[in-house]
C-alpha cells in the first residue's frame, strides 16, 4: 500500500515522502496514529499543491532577505561607549545593544541571535557586523563606535 507521510517516521521516511508499506503496517500503525494518509489521487494532488506553495513561500523569503541585505549595505549605526585611559572601553558592545540601536536609529528590526560577532567590541572604531538573514544570504551592517 502506498502512503504519504504527514510526519517523520523513524526508519521509514520524512514528512511528505511517498512510501510503499505492507497493508497491516499502514492500517495498524501509520493510519491509526495519523502519521500518514493513503496515497490516492486527491491526497497526491494536495501534496503537489502544498509543495508548490512551499516553493513559492521559500522564494519570497529569499527575495525579502536579499532586499534587506541591499538595504543594510549603505546603513550604519553609531554607538557611544564610555572610554578610560589609553582608549580602552569600560565594558563592551553586544549584539543586543546593536539590535536596539538599529531599531532606534534606522527603524530596522534585526534579530540579535542572527548577528555574528566573533569577539565583543571593546575599542573605538568602525566594525562590520555580519547578519545571517537567510541560509543563503548574509548582510553586513556598519557599526561606528565613538567615545561617550
Amino acid at each position: 500500500m502506498k502512503v504519504i507521510l504527514t510526519e517523520d517516521v523513524k526508519k521509514l521516511g520524512k514528512k511528505g515522502d511517498i512510501v510503499d508499506v505492507k497493508d497491516g503496517y499502514a492500517k495498524n500503525f501509520i493510519l491509526a496514529q495519523k502519521k500518514g494518509v493513503i496515497a490516492d489521487s486527491k491526497n497526491l494532488n494536495d501534496l503537489k499543491l502544498k509543495a508548490q506553495n512551499d516553493d513559492k513561500v521559500a522564494k519570497e523569503k529569499l527575495a525579502a532577505a536579499e532586499e534587506m541585505a541591499k538595504t543594510l549595505e549603505d546603513k550604519q549605526v553609531t554607538m557611544k561607549i564610555k572610554v578610560g585611559g589609553g582608549g580602552r572601553a569600560f565594558g563592551s558592545i553586544s549584539t543586543k545593544e546593536i539590535s536596539e540601536e538599529a531599531k532606534k536609529q534606522l527603524g530596522l528590526e534585526l534579530d540579535k541571535k542572527k548577528m555574528v560577532l566573533p569577539v565583543p567590541i571593546k575599542d573605538l572604531g568602525t566594525y562590520n557586523v555580519q547578519i545571517k538573514l537567510h541560509a543563503k544570504v548574509t548582510g553586513e551592517l556598519k557599526v561606528v563606535v565613538e567615545e561617550l
